[in-house]
């Protein structure tokens, strides 16, 4: 039965949904910035009346010697404040986060007590006095409240306009079933699935996953206009009949868009499906397309030597107070080193600060991972691994070139070479240089079988499919949300 929700024949695809929120917010934000610096004028111009007042002057008379302007001095940085906002704001882009009112609101009262405390903290540290907190203040207020607004004037012309897009599914086998499986796991949803076509007769009239089997390749275009349709998603993995594939050229011509199942499937998990893959995917869609911008390369690695240096800085101010907590608890070594394969098989040793069991000499060759309360865990490891200070050593592997901020996990050469014979396209992850933190890491966390490394595996090639600077700076700001909240590994 077709859903009775209103449709418009404008249907925007996430990317452009994501540059529509970019733009309102960035609107807003501007907007609360001249806000801001009205309401800080008028407040000095209240402060200037009442100690006028307190001197004996009567109210009249000093709202008469006060001039009705009062100039006030804007620092430049105060105008890019709205460019703070938005990074402040980087989760909530996510599409499955758009059109949750409940999310939405968490992520931007997150993001203005994440400004306050920012402020606070510069305030307390520098002791100026000529920091404009009434003007900050009123910027994270203003900010957060339009934002508010526009984001639910924006929910509510997704939901109630037609723009969740209304998907049928060609095909109902494993690869079919498999999305509309993981699509009953989301919440919320970005689109409707409504059903499936299929040429098998006999699936006609079924429900596989709670989603019906509307009718085969013949009807496709009847159903499209029953059903309001404004994608078909091709989730077969064998070949595609010749009348099937004309039906779906017909279907395109008349304006629906056509997507692969790994294309939805890659939105709706953040992942790439290694299990329903062709056996030449890794070469169309890794060797062919692998090449980046210079521009992202060149900056990518400014970022990794910025990043490093403040790391560096970091873990000389603390090497003192870890380096003993790691003595008096379980003696020495205080550093733990192993060596990891890096882009391209290069083997190079990292350097982590001690967090378990000292080790038998070779331990280093055991293919066991670490588990979730592993036993050799010491308590000042639990505290390190929980607030990744364990890994701040490793800022030296990133200066000299030999990791990133953020990419894969570096694993151990053995490990790599088992996983090889296990997990389809393992190899793919040393296409690129490993990370101290990486898409996999912030969305998934341990593994300890072959079933989480495939994965774990997903989010690591979704990463190196799709990595841009801003997909890498929001995963450097989600992972130090992580420390802060203390829910490392």
């Amino acid at each position: 039965m077709a859903e009775n929700i209103r449709t418009t024949p404008l249907r925007l695809r996430p990317n452009e949904h994501q540059a529509i929120l970019f733009f309102g917010d960035l609107l807003m934000a501007v907007a609360s910035v001249f806000a801001a610096i009205e309401t800080w004028r008028r407040y000095n111009y209240f402060v200037e009346i009442m100690e006028l007042v307190e001197r004996g002057i009567s109210r009249g008379a000093a709202e008469r010697l006060v001039a009705e302007f009062v100039a006030i001095r804007v620092p430049l940085w105060f105008y890019l404040l709205p460019l703070t906002w938005l990074v402040l704001l980087v989760e909530l882009y996510d599409p499955h986060v758009v059109g949750s009112g409940r999310k939405t609101t968490r992520g931007i009262a997150v993001a203005a007590l994440l400004g306050l405390i920012a402020f606070s903290l510069l305030f307390i540290t520098r002791q100026d006095t000529n920091l404009p907190r009434i003007g900050v203040g009123s910027f994270l207020f203003y900010a957060s409240v339009l934002t508010f607004i526009w984001r639910m004037i924006f929910i509510r012309i997704y939901k109630r306009t037609g723009q969740l897009r209304r998907i049928l599914l060609i095909g109902a086998g494993k690869a079919g079933q498999t999305l509309a499986e993981l699509y009953h796991t989301l919440v919320p949803r970005s689109f409707s699935i409504i059903g499936y076509i299929d040429d098998d007769e006999s699936k006609v009239g079924k429900e596989f996953h709670n989603l019906p089997v509307l009718g085969t390749s013949r009807q496709l275009l009847e159903l499209i206009d029953v059903h309001r349709i404004s994608d078909i998603v091709v989730a077969i993995n064998g070949e595609i009949q010749g009348a099937t594939f004309q039906t779906i050229l017909d279907a395109q011509e008349k304006g629906v868009d056509v997507t692969r199942m790994p294309i939805l499937y890659e939105e709706m998990t953040g992942r790439v499906p290694i299990h329903h893959l062709e056996s030449d995917w890794i070469i169309r869609s890794f060797v062919d397309g692998l090449s980046v911008s210079g521009f992202y390369e060149l900056f990518k690695r400014l970022m990794d030597i910025v990043g490093a240096l403040l790391g560096l800085l970091i873990l000389a101010v603390t090497f003192p107070f870890l380096a003993l907590a790691i003595y008096f608890d379980s003696g020495l070594p205080i550093f733990y080193s192993q060596p990891r394969l890096g882009r391209g098989r290069k083997v190079f040793t990292i350097y982590k600060f001690r967090s378990m069991q000292q080790r038998k000499p070779d331990a280093v060759s055991s293919l066991r991972t670490t588990a979730v309360n592993d036993p050799r865990v010491t308590r000042v490891g639990r505290f390190l691994r929980r607030t990744r200070l364990d890994e701040l050593p490793q800022f030296w592997n990133i200066l000299r070139g030999d990791m990133s901020l953020v990419g894969p996990r570096a694993e151990v050469p053995k490990l790599v070479e088992e996983y090889q014979k296990q997990v389809p396209f393992y190899r793919a992850r040393l296409l690129v240089k490993p990370g101290l933190t990486g898409w996999a890491q912030i969305n998934y966390g341990y593994v300890s079988s072959v079933t989480e490394t495939f994965i774990k595996l997903e989010y690591d090639l979704y990463y190196i499919k799709h990595r841009t600077l801003m997909m890498d700076f929001q995963i450097i700001l989600r992972t130090i949300g992580t420390v802060l909240k203390r829910t490392g590994r």
